[in-house]
């Protein structure tokens, strides 16, 4: 188990932000940001975050605001949305991490909704290298069949009925995402009713950013991915139409398990196969 250090991390509005910061036993080879999927807390990426430590690497997570260890109180009325997120509470974490290693390279490990935001974020330019992680385009006519039943039932129904009445999302009462700010899960439905998802639904600026990523990325998606169709993982890389791009699709045999999904990736079961000789070769 690596040594680890609980900060409070102020974001340039003053917000403070829970992290945790992995630190090798020696001086560190790297510096890796772990950018948390929707609804995900932090302490869910622990086992990664210890593994690449041992690796030689000093390893950053932490909770976006209103969410995990970040969240005070009630989410009712709490303002933040999902550039607010990527903005300010990424932008903060990236420039700490710099601060803590400043003479190693940085990188970015996103799952999911951590691999959409990057170009919104102050500083990206300091990351030699993002690696994806299940991230795709929530585009909901483009998700998983299973799954395309259920968004049009959150998006058409539940959340225009909730978000109003409750003044955030509390997906822990509906079991689904999790407890999220109204500000978050509006832009979030937004984003998933365009077919373009935040390229198209935020205009031409957005669009932009993306295309302005130089960042050399690499994806990595599982077929058996019960979010994200391969259609949506394609869709949301294009927007990067700029950066070096490596996409890597694997079957869950392919690691020896029956099972992958959206967020097997990060299970400690995975540290000789996915981790090892998948994940560790990206970060150099």
């Amino acid at each position: 188990m690596s040594k680890i250090i609980q900060q409070h991390i102020l974001a340039e509005d003053g917000h403070a932000l829970a992290a945790r910061f992995y630190l090798p036993a020696d001086p560190p080879r790297g510096a890796v940001l772990v950018v948390p999927a929707m609804g995900c807390a932090q302490a869910y990426y622990a086992p990664l975050a210890n593994w690449l430590a041992a690796q030689g690497y000093l390893v950053a997570t932490f909770d976006y605001r209103g969410i995990g260890l970040s969240r005070r109180g009630s989410l009712r009325g709490f303002a933040a949305d999902i550039m607010t997120w990527a903005r300010f509470d990424c932008g903060a974490m990236v420039a700490e991490l710099g601060r803590q290693a400043p003479e190693v390279p940085l990188y970015w490990i996103g799952h999911s909704l951590g691999g959409q935001i990057f170009p919104f974020v102050p500083g990206r330019e300091r990351i030699r290298k993002m690696v994806t992680v299940a991230t795709g385009s929530g585009y909901w006519r483009e998700n998983s069949p299973a799954l395309r039943r259920m968004v049009w039932w959150l998006w058409f129904v539940v959340v225009p009925v909730v978000l109003p009445l409750a003044g955030y999302f509390p997906g822990k009462k509906l079991r689904k995402v999790g407890d999220l700010p109204k500000g978050v899960m509006a832009q979030w439905r937004r984003w998933c009713l365009h077919p373009d998802y935040a390229a198209g639904a935020e205009g031409a600026d957005v669009r932009a950013q993306y295309a302005a990523v130089r960042t050399p990325i690499t994806s990595l998606s599982f077929t058996d991915d019960e979010m994200m169709s391969a259609r949506n993982i394609e869709s949301m890389h294009s927007f990067y139409t700029n950066a070096p791009r490596r996409m890597r699709r694997l079957a869950p045999e392919e690691a020896g398990v029956a099972r992958i999904g959206h967020f097997g990736f990060f299970r400690r079961e995975f540290r000789e196969t996915l981790w090892a000789g998948l994940l560790l070769p990206e970060l150099t």
